[in-house]
C-alpha cells in the first residue's frame, strides 16, 4: 500500500495527505490564499481536506480492486480558524462490504477542534 499520494487539487491548495489502517491524515500550512474574504480559513478548505483524508482512509481497508465514492458528508464548523497549521484527521467507524462510515475532525495549531464530520462512502469494484 503507498502511504502518500497526489493529485491536482490537494498540488493546488497545498495539503499533505498520508493513511494507514482505518486512518488518514491531511496537513495544511494555511495562508493569505486559503482565506476568505473576512481573514479567516475558507470552509472549503477544511471540506476539501476532511473529504480527502475520509476518502483515503476508506481506501486503506477496502480490498484490491475497489475504488470508494463519497456519499454524504456532514460537516460542523466549531469555530473559525486562521492562519498556521490545520490538520484533518480521519478514521473508519465501520467497514462494510458495500458501504463504509468515517468520523473525521479539523484541528488547528492549537489543537482546538476546528470542523468535525461523519461521512459515508460506497464502496465500487473497479471496472474491468
Amino acid at each position: 500500500m503507498n502511504d502518500m499520494f497526489s493529485f491536482p487539487l490537494q498540488e493546488m491548495l497545498g495539503f499533505t495527505i498520508e493513511k494507514s489502517d482505518g486512518t488518514a491524515t491531511a496537513s495544511l500550512i494555511a495562508d493569505e490564499r486559503h482565506l476568505n474574504p473576512h481573514g479567516m480559513l475558507h470552509g472549503g478548505i477544511p471540506f476539501t481536506m476532511l473529504d480527502t483524508a475520509m476518502g483515503a482512509a476508506v481506501m486503506s481497508v477496502v480490498p484490491e480492486g475497489f475504488w470508494c465514492t463519497t456519499l454524504d458528508i456532514h460537516t460542523r464548523f466549531l469555530r473559525p480558524c486562521g492562519l498556521g497549521e490545520v490538520t484533518a484527521t480521519a478514521t473508519v467507524r465501520r467497514a462494510g462490504r458495500r458501504v463504509v462510515h468515517v468520523d473525521a475532525v479539523v484541528t488547528d495549531a492549537e489543537g482546538r477542534e476546528v470542523v468535525s464530520a461523519a461521512g459515508t462512502f460506497a464502496v465500487i469494484e473497479i471496472p474491468s
